[in-house]
């Protein structure tokens, strides 16, 4: 390709991308980047931030380096660039060094105009040699969140960057990603050590996505839910916390006649391409997978997001559910919320933040076991079980560490699976290895901090958009409208106490403090929330006077109240960021930093206050006297009745809990009525009720029946 110094952008983006103008704030970072500013950009995904460095490539002389984590990510950005007739290709570790030094000295004459390249090529010196003959127009760091230890997808690969910039002279640099808090950006501008960058937010909302987040008990309520969503939205991806549940839910969707790929980090790199082809090439509706699939993917027509599972971080989170919706149309996100699955989620933290003892056991291993030429040659299970570590997971983790720190390296051994592990430095002992225990601890405790987030988000009752929003940083966020809190009733204005009201969330932060132990960090959790509310209701069970809560001062000094409203209020305590979910096996409940000085009546509060007209009515039986706790709740069926409340409230023009409460349709989806008499039964149906909205409700809970169960 000739020269395209000179060569105006809007006449590049007709010519080989067929736009006629940019979108969002391209125009502006296109603007910057020909100005060959250094730069970082934050943009949403399905916001054309690849365009943003693809085009100012073909605009400069030289060739771009694009720096891409998965080698499934470059491929798909590269032949998309080929059919367009641009020049570009990708090295990487699928490549024989034969076809690598090819696609180098074709990079030195000039005959490509974008070059991807894994972080971990710029560790072999053969490769960095080669650089040197290429005239590098500008480093795109993509995915950028993957440098910061703080980012949710952290990569030590990328760590070198900041060192590969400086070798290669200092090329114009730029770092893209899609999601990033403030530490996150800090931290890349930081690494990359940008000169004078200029840095384009362009704002974290998207508002075509319906985000929602269903809590549910059991797995087979969550196949129930999953088939709904399918059933409704058609395309789309599932994503799962481990292979063993994409394998079991993809075959339960093969079973339902449906057709979908599954894609997993077990599979090998031919297998997960081909697989991931099928899903771009339309030739499956609904992909089943983990979450490396979909980074990149240029799917426009996906339609829903389901999270089997809750992901680490709320960074995750919304890339993942970003993935639907790229076209700029409506689409469907779904978390399926079960606290238990958490427990997966700490196992990976456990297993990618390894401690200093691990790391040093793990080397200690490779002390006694290394050969006369300081090599083992095992797999990382035979080095988890001779080192003694029981998280599989974290004896990679601790090689990553070692490796950074130059103790050792890994090479391929020829004919054997099994990677080769070489000593560095075998005169170092295991008590001389420098390694930053407060780092390692530091990181550890931030990523139990972004889980603890995504906790957070899930027992939120504020609107999802606004809440990841503000996550963000951005204060620019208002209700979207749309998403299941918005869509209820319960997501009240934001306010400050009024009368009795400050002296209610007094009294209940005192019951969490009387159930909790203040250390020299804050308060630590004893309890989860149901037994702190059922001590502030006056509770006799069993449990109560084992423990002898009965005796504490706060005991039932809320039992006016209603156990109903005090839950949604112990709900808009968590949100409002005076109480905790505290991490670990169980969810225990503790005092906040803000909450204590609000106990002690010196802080002020704002809530989002439960619906008293719809809580404060008692769960304990219908009028028919059956126990409703022990009768099924359906929340797929809850779901459903809470959509056509709301719409019947929207059409008569009147606010939900006035048709029917939350409560009254939890207790139709236990008794599920069949007849008008029988739903006349029901607490909170009234004459007038009955006769405007009940045959609306006995119909849907029919059909309901009729199509799922």
């Amino acid at each position: 390709m000739s020269s395209t110094e000179h060569r105006e952008p809007l006449q590049v983006l007709k010519h080989y991308f067929g736009f006629e103008g940019f979108v969002g704030t391209q125009d502006e970072v296109v603007k910057q980047i020909l100005q060959r500013k250094d730069g970082l950009v934050v943009m949403p995904t399905g916001g054309g931030k690849s365009l943003c460095y693809q085009l100012p490539a073909l605009c400069l002389d030289g060739v771009a380096l694009v720096v891409s984590p998965l080698i499934a990510l470059m491929k798909d950005q590269v032949d998309a660039l080929v059919a367009r007739g641009i020049p570009a290709t990708m090295i990487n570790s699928t490549l024989s060094w034969a076809e690598q030094k090819e696609r180098l000295n074709k990079m030195s004459a000039g005959d490509y105009k974008l070059v991807y390249v894994a972080p971990e090529r710029f560790r072999a010196e053969s490769f960095m040699s080669a650089l040197e003959r290429v005239n590098i127009s500008l480093l795109a760091v993509d995915e950028a969140h993957c440098l910061s230890q703080w980012g949710h997808d952290f990569r030590p690969d990328y760590m070198r960057l900041g060192n590969v910039l400086e070798s290669l002279g200092r090329p114009q640099c730029i770092a893209l990603t899609a999601t990033a808090t403030k530490v996150v950006r800090d931290d890349i501008l930081k690494v990359l050590a940008l000169r004078d960058p200029f840095e384009m937010i362009s704002g974290f909302s998207r508002p075509n996505l319906s985000l929602n987040i269903n809590s549910v008990d059991k797995v087979s309520q969550k196949f129930t839910r999953l088939r709904k969503v399918i059933k409704e939205h058609k395309t789309g991806i599932v994503y799962c916390a481990t292979r063993k549940r994409v394998e079991e839910v993809s075959e339960m969707l093969t079973d339902w006649g449906m057709s979908c790929i599954a894609y997993h980090g077990g599979m090998s790199d031919q297998e997960r391409e081909t697989t991931q082809n099928v899903f771009i090439n339309k030739k499956a509706d609904v992909a089943v997978a983990t979450n490396a699939f979909g980074m990149g993917i240029d799917r426009s027509d996906v339609r829903f997001v389901v999270h089997f599972e809750i992901p680490g971080s709320v960074e995750a989170y919304y890339q993942e559910a970003g993935r639907a919706g790229r076209d700029g149309e409506a689409s469907y996100c779904e978390l399926l919320f079960n606290y238990a699955d958490t427990r997966t989620q700490e196992f990976f933290i456990e297993g990618v933040n390894p401690s200093y003892k691990t790391i040093c056991d793990v080397y200690q291993y490779m002390l006694n076991h290394a050969d006369k030429d300081y090599q083992l040659v095992e797999t990382l299970d035979q080095i988890k079980e001779g080192a003694g570590v029981k998280n599989g997971i974290a004896v990679g983790s601790a090689l990553g560490v070692l490796i950074r720190h130059r103790y050792v390296e890994r090479y391929d051994v020829p004919g054997q699976r099994a990677k080769g592990t070489r000593l560095l430095q075998p005169q170092v002992l295991t008590s001389q290895l420098a390694i930053d225990k407060n780092a390692l601890e530091e990181k550890s405790r931030r990523d139990r901090e972004k889980l603890d987030a995504m906790v957070r988000l899930c027992y939120s009752h504020n609107c999802r958009q606004q809440w990841i929003l503000d996550y963000f940083g951005d204060p620019s966020g208002e209700r979207c409208g749309d998403c299941d809190q918005c869509r209820g009733e319960s997501s009240g204005d934001l306010r400050a106490p009024v009368g009795e009201e400050v002296t209610i969330v007094r009294k209940a932060l005192s019951g969490v403090a009387r159930m909790s132990r203040r250390t020299n960090e804050g308060w630590e959790g004893r309890f989860g929330r149901g037994r702190i509310v059922q001590m502030l209701m006056g509770s006799r069970s069993q449990d109560i006077l084992r423990l002898k809560l009965d005796t504490l001062t706060t005991y039932g000094i809320l039992q006016s109240l209603g156990t109903a409203y005090v839950n949604g209020l112990f709900r808009s305590l968590h949100d409002g960021g005076l109480i905790y979910t505290q991490k670990g096996e169980y969810p225990l409940i503790a005092l906040t930093p803000l909450g204590d000085k609000v106990m002690r009546g010196e802080a002020d509060f704002q809530l989002c206050w439960p619906d008293e007209k719809g809580l404060a009515e008692k769960n304990s039986s219908s009028s028919a006297g059956v126990q409703l706790e022990e009768l099924g709740f359906d929340p797929v069926l809850f779901d459903k009745l809470k959509m056509l409340r709301n719409a019947l409230a929207k059409s008569q023009g009147v606010k939900a809990y006035e048709v029917f409460s939350n409560k009254t349709l939890e207790q139709f989806t236990r008794l599920r009525p069949k007849t008008i008499a029988q739903g006349e039964q029901v607490r909170g149906v009234g004459g007038f009720k009955a006769e405007r909205y009940l045959q609306h409700f006995v119909q849907a809970i029919a059909d309901y029946e009729r199509e799922y169960l």
